[in-house]
């Protein structure tokens, strides 16, 4: 092995370990979302609630069939139902294609993606385990709630609004005259 392979191989060795932190991030969350659940289900019967800040949050465990907050959940109908775990899986590959294709360097936008990809892993693992996704986090305003969701669905809304963010800054960034 020449100078210039070593270099090289010493380059990749580095390049991997620079991206572990992303996946222990992606590892992490994905346990502590699938935790959380398993804990909600196991200790609050379905539909049951548990007043956490009277007036503002409650655990309230429900079974999301439908797609992020929700929407879709009163559906019944087995075409939506292939139409949103299809496009999970189409969404996951696009996250995990950019994630993949993403240097660590690009930390901001790294971390978008290890958040988006950790909460989609974890909704999917839900919906092919369960056939549903178990929601629990309540907020509500008086009689005004916003739809239940979970730590999943935290993480990939997080990280879609940082993904924006990024993606307009390094917009407005290039259009700028230096």
């Amino acid at each position: 092995m020449g100078p210039q392979q070593g270099i090289k191989k010493n380059e990749e060795k580095m390049k991997k370990k620079e991206e572990i932190p992303y996946y222990l991030l992606i590892l992490g969350l994905f346990i502590i979302d699938q935790l959380t659940k398993f804990l909600i289900q196991r200790n609050l019967p379905l539909l049951g609630r548990l007043k956490v800040i009277p007036g503002f949050f409650s655990l309230t465990h429900i079974h999301n069939r439908g797609a992020i907050f929700g929407f879709f959940a009163q559906s019944s109908n087995s075409v939506i139902q292939i139409g949103l775990a299809a496009a999970s899986f189409l969404a996951l590959g696009f996250v995990v294609y950019y994630f993949v294709r993403t240097p660590a360097s690009e930390r901001i936008l790294k971390i978008a993606l290890t958040l988006i990809l950790a909460g989609a892993l974890g909704n999917l693992t839900d919906r092919l385990l369960r056939g549903y996704v178990v929601d629990f986090l309540d907020f509500y305003v008086g009689r005004w709630h916003w739809p239940n969701f979970n730590l999943a669905d935290s993480c990939i809304s997080i990280g879609a609004i940082i993904l924006i963010f990024t993606f307009f800054i390094s917009e407005k960034s290039e259009k700028e005259p230096d």
